[in-house]
């Protein structure tokens, strides 16, 4: 037995134990071992269609067979067989008989003896770092991003868990780190996907008795991100076929990106080994933005939609949309299409339709309670201090303020916004009123105050 038939046989005995029975037998029995030298290994395969069978769907199977049987730096070439009534019919010339079409089909082997299939990464374009608006909100999770964009794997964020409540940027942010592999190295095998999409695969792959061939293909990956991982609860077969593979790309140096709306140690019904692997790297929680950072993903927004908004409904937007960022980006959509529709101008009066629509918003007439809880959570001061006969400049301040936003926000009359105050009476807030005109026109700072928490009061309420 000739080396390269020898060595194949042992190829052979690898392939049977990786594949099914009529697998092997249709698609691995009729090839034969021609030639080996100088670590090229020339195999005899019927057609150009049993080649393009191989090489899509067997492709790690025969890196691995041919890599333990011949040598790691093995490459591997095809021969066509030809008909020999066929040759004879379509060149008369020829009177040499031979079974064998000179090799005409050869790897490319960016992976010594295989072909290397590119991958469709399914990443959306659009996220990407520079469209992802950082705060301290995300800082963590984003700087970890952009290090793992720099050397995949090599890091020690392997695996990056990024989770928080739904629409705060988690898939943004994972895509964006993908997309960012690319654009550094293009050779490299980006994967995302869903664990809805996963589970239907490995659905797929047990109905189809190639759950080795699917386990194989997710090899091939270099980064792999997965999205709403909470989605493997309950599913067994699911996280073994993710526990291997996990392991096996883990092992291998291959970097693994997770997304959840909670934390790894919170997640229900999955195994507690896989919860472990979890924790092996950086898990990192994207919080709900602040006030400026929403503005400012606003503003991004608008900026990609070719449209201007007043700032005091970009304002009311973002105070009233504290949770979700799709929510904002469906408001501005919304807005737009409103102003084209009935030829409106976009102004707070149709902001307040339209974020009414994705959230329930206080109609109900302003009372004072309502001012001194206002100004109470402003100021960060327990309401009943603004009740209190304490003299301390800060509560004085800050009741005065009250005084002055209930007499103008609301239609009581001087006695009761006094018995409201600690039983004071109508001079006391009269002084009151005075003193704030007083130092609004004295102290920027302090009207600044005033300004900020009429807009409050205008946002919160319906006035």
């Amino acid at each position: 037995m000739t080396d390269s038939n020898k060595g194949w046989q042992e190829c052979l005995n690898f392939i049977k134990k990786q594949v099914d029975v009529q697998s092997y037998k249709t698609w691995f029995e009729p090839i034969r071992a021609i030639d080996y030298q100088d670590e090229v290994l020339t195999i005899q395969v019927p057609n150009k269609f049993f080649y393009e069978w191989l090489e899509e769907h067997y492709l790690l199977v025969l890196k691995r067979a041919v890599s333990q049987s011949f040598s790691a730096n093995t490459s591997l070439e095809y021969q066509i067989l030809i008909d020999e009534n066929r040759r004879n019919n379509t060149n008369s010339k020829t009177t040499e008989k031979s079974d064998y079409e000179a090799p005409t089909i050869h790897n490319p082997f960016v992976i010594p003896g295989i072909k290397k299939m590119k991958i469709d990464s399914q990443l959306n374009p659009n996220y990407i770092f520079e469209t992802f608006v950082e705060g301290e909100c995300n800082k963590l999770p984003s700087a970890a991003g952009k290090e793992i964009a720099k050397k995949p794997g090599s890091n020690a964020f392997n695996p990056l868990v990024i989770y928080g409540d739904v629409g705060l940027g988690k898939t943004h942010l994972s895509q964006a780190i993908g997309n960012a592999v690319l654009a550094n190295n293009e050779n490299k095998q980006v994967l995302y996907v869903t664990t809805e999409q996963f589970t239907n695969q490995v659905i797929q792959s047990i109905k189809n008795n190639n759950v080795t061939d699917f386990i194989n293909f997710y090899q091939m990956v270099d980064v792999l991100i997965v999205d709403d991982i909470q989605f493997l609860a309950n599913r067994a077969k699911t996280q073994e076929i993710f526990f291997n593979i996990f392991n096996q790309l883990h092992q291998a140096g291959k970097q693994i990106i997770l997304t959840s709306d909670r934390a790894p140690k919170d997640l229900k019904d999955v195994e507690s080994r896989l919860i472990s692997r979890f924790k092996w790297g950086l898990t990192a929680e994207i919080e709900s933005p602040d006030l400026d950072t929403r503005i400012h993903i606003l503003e991004q927004k608008m900026e990609k939609e070719n449209v201007k908004l007043p700032d005091e409904v970009k304002e009311y937007i973002c105070y009233n949309l504290k949770s979700n960022i799709r929510e904002i980006e469906g408001v501005l959509i919304s807005l737009m299409a409103q102003s084209t529709l009935t030829k409106k101008n976009i102004d707070l009066a149709l902001a307040r339709d339209v974020v009414s629509q994705f959230i329930s918003i206080n109609s109900s007439e302003i009372s004072i309670e309502n001012i001194k809880k206002l100004v109470a959570d402003h100021f960060k001061l327990p309401v009943d201090k603004l009740q209190s006969k304490t003299r301390k400049r800060s509560i004085v301040i800050a009741r005065q303020l009250s005084m002055y936003l209930a007499k103008n926000y609301t239609s009581n009359s001087l006695k009761a916004i006094g018995n409201n105050f600690g039983g004071r009476d109508h001079s006391t807030v009269l002084y009151s009123l005075q003193a704030v005109k007083d130092l609004m026109d004295t102290d920027l700072l302090f009207k600044d105050t005033v300004n900020e928490l009429e807009k409050k009061v205008n946002m919160t309420f319906n006035t």
